[in-house]
């Protein structure tokens, strides 16, 4: 096993700072973090998770040798979509292209069909971050579709993927 995920402590916030405060991470992310990103916006993030519905929101630390080197969540929807959650994650710059990722996009796949009556996770990464499509298709999801002209990310408007997993594939695997 290359990591682990747990719950957030509030001792991540260093760390936590430290990867997010990076143009590199912030580009492949939606908008709405600061930039800089400093310890305190960390501490914050952090209280939210460890505060937020455990059954909508499910949030952890990505972690290497016991320190947190990213975040994972899953992010449960509303009206129509309420068994359906969103998928979002970021990883520290050191450790890209070493399979991390998709080890932890797997556990908390698990996490999520295993605790709760959510049936899909779907992600929709920008179409141009290769890196993270191919995160996806390692952990077993689906591409569905090409977004297209879905945003707008540093004045450009952008495509996204949509890659999906149900459920009852999940249990296959």
């Amino acid at each position: 096993m290359k990591c682990r995920i747990r719950k957030w402590q509030l001792s991540d916030a260093r760390n936590l700072a430290a990867a997010v405060c990076n143009p590199k991470i912030q580009d492949n992310l939606r908008d709405g973090l600061p930039y800089p990103y400093t310890e305190q916006d960390a501490i914050c993030f952090i209280s939210d998770m460890l505060s937020a519905d455990e059954n909508e929101t499910f949030a952890f630390a990505i972690v290497e040798d016991n320190m947190a080197i990213g975040s994972i969540g899953v992010f449960r929807q509303g009206n129509i979509h309420k068994r359906t959650a969103e998928l979002g994650y970021y990883i520290a710059e050191g450790y890209w292209g070493r399979g991390i990722m998709s080890e932890a996009v797997g556990q908390i796949c698990e996490y999520v069909f295993g605790n709760s009556d959510i049936i899909r996770i779907y992600a929709e990464p920008f179409a141009d971050n290769i890196a993270s499509c191919r995160v996806l298709e390692k952990a077993g999801f689906q591409y569905e579709g090409t977004l297209r002209g879905n945003a707008v990310k540093n004045g450009k408007v952008i495509d996204m993927k949509m890659y999906a997993l149900l459920k009852e594939e999940w249990r296959g695997r």
